[in-house]
């Protein structure tokens, strides 16, 4: 297990994942590789600098999927930013958006991103919106998305609602890469990360109180321990 040191790296035969980084309420950035294939999960701010630092344009010209796990600034804040750059270096393969239903923050960057630039965009944007946890498979990887319990304060900061998210689980040659997103402690993530090569939990509560947003250190710890390897992200910064 390893906590908090960004970037964090893992890789068995050719595929591999690079976690940026990973920081509540700022941004989360996330690299996947499978032989010639870059998925992006998770686009926060900095994600074009983070990129330009480990690929070269023309691998950043043929990501093919991003996958959202659910609508905060940090885990979409680099979505407008990413879509722009594409468009300047005029990429020409199609990217697909995937995102759980309801996720409207990815379905308005959208909106305008077209609004703007619709004459002048030089690649197809696909907006694919996961409405279950049917698998499907992009660029010879098996993805399996799955809902995960994640939820905001609203105004009041009393109340709370539920926010569509889900967690992603990735299979290339064998090997599988468990990624919950944010969210507390749900039946469907002890499930999927159990077994796999590596899980990605987040343990986004700084005590040892369970509540209906983040995971705690010791709940994130107890499933990890089922995977052959786990990290903790989006620990709060001390």
């Amino acid at each position: 297990m390893k906590k908090n040191k960004y970037p964090i790296c893992w890789a068995k035969e050719n595929f591999s994942i690079k976690i940026f980084c990973s920081i509540p309420n700022i941004a989360t950035g996330i690299l996947i590789k499978a032989d010639n294939a870059h998925f992006i999960v998770d686009p926060g701010d900095g994600i074009l600098r983070d990129l330009n630092k480990d690929l070269k344009i023309k691998d950043i010209l043929n990501i093919s999927d991003v996958f959202v796990t659910h609508g905060h600034h940090d885990h979409v804040g680099g979505v407008w930013s990413l879509l722009t750059y594409l468009r300047v270096m005029n990429k020409k393969t199609p990217m697909v958006i995937h995102y759980p239903k309801g996720c409207l923050e990815i379905v308005h960057i959208y909106n305008a991103f077209m609004k703007v630039y619709s004459r002048s965009i030089t690649y197809d944007i696909i907006l694919r919106e996961i409405t279950g946890d049917k698998s499907f498979t992009s660029k010879k990887v098996l993805v399996k998305p799955f809902p995960v319990i994640h939820k905001e304060y609203l105004s009041d900061n009393k109340t709370t609602r539920q926010v569509p998210s889900l967690g992603y689980k990735f299979t290339f040659n064998n090997f599988k890469i468990c990624y919950g997103g944010d969210t507390a402690y749900c039946e469907d993530l002890v499930k999927h990360a159990k077994g796999s090569d590596l899980a990605i939990l987040e343990a986004g509560h700084d005590d040892d109180t369970p509540d209906d947003m983040h995971m705690t250190l010791s709940e994130a710890n107890s499933i990890g321990r089922s995977a052959k390897e786990y990290f903790l992200v989006h620990v709060p910064e001390k």
